[in-house]
């Protein structure tokens, strides 16, 4: 990492002493961005916000329990904001015509970091629950080009994620249900980014949500999936649409983690 990068982090310590910027901690509904701003808030609570882009409307429906209850354990309440432009993901894939690719998620740069650049003020410290396992996504954050300051106090105080889901356990908030599904992450029920072991977590667990998606797959002519295949010893990538996805493909547990955060693409 070079030194530009770092001029961008905060350290948690630093924070919690400079009491004239404001701090902006981003709440994804998941356990490490609450233990992240509980840490801050346990510290500081002069001139910090917690604050969620809402996409309620695609996450689980206990995301809304959730987010009450960690309102309540950390004191403050949760400022919920929302895209002016689309009411929800399927909005964003109808209008734009668009799903994922090399310019990444469209969803999430609507209703994530178009939002979170609206809210931001110039000087804001951001924090954000990344652990001390995702020092390669803390990394790629700050050399990302987008001069945030980002404060990281998970990783700086070398929290695992294991920690996080403790944390909230012993203040007797129940975890959120797509942890108790066994999902990674508390994203959107059926996420663009996600494989073919993912998708057929999906298909399982949420059979009209995958049913949906895979409609919006074949009305856009487009795939999120690719599928591998040799011939004359050339490897090619080709579309794999959910309506034609193995139902034993793919193994969720050894793929890539979703990322889908304000900073995110």
């Amino acid at each position: 990492m070079t030194s530009v990068d770092l001029q961008y982090r905060v350290h948690y310590d630093a924070v919690c002493t400079d009491s004239n910027r404001r701090i902006v901690c981003w709440f994804s509904c998941g356990a490490a961005s609450a233990a992240a701003a509980y840490l801050i808030l346990k510290k500081r609570r002069k001139n910090v916000v917690v604050v969620y882009c809402d996409t309620l409307s695609d996450e689980h429906t206990d995301n809304a329990r959730f987010l009450l209850e960690v309102q309540d354990w950390l004191g403050v309440s949760v400022l919920r904001e929302k895209s002016e432009k689309y009411a929800d993901r399927w909005d964003v894939y109808e209008k734009t015509r668009y799903l994922v690719g090399v310019k990444g998620a469209q969803c999430t740069v609507a209703l994530k970091k178009v939002v979170r650049n609206k809210f931001a003020l110039p000087g804001d410290i951001n924090v954000f629950g990344y652990t001390s396992e995702e020092r390669i996504r803390i990394e790629r954050l700050l050399s990302s080009g987008s001069e945030v300051n980002a404060c990281f106090p998970l990783d700086d105080l070398s929290i695992k994620k294991g920690e996080t889901l403790a944390l909230l356990q012993s203040a007797k908030i129940e975890l959120p249900a797509m942890y108790q599904l066994r999902y990674r992450n508390n994203n959107c029920l059926g996420c663009v980014k996600g494989g073919q072991g993912y998708w057929n977590k999906i298909r399982k667990d949420f059979p009209q949500q995958f049913d949906r998606m895979a409609r919006m797959e074949r009305d856009l002519g487009v795939a999120i999936n690719k599928k591998e295949s040799d011939g004359r010893q050339v490897r090619t990538r080709t579309r794999l649409f959910l309506d034609e996805l193995d139902p034993l493909a793919g193994r969720y547990k050894s793929e890539p983690d979703i990322s889908c955060g304000v900073l995110c693409q």
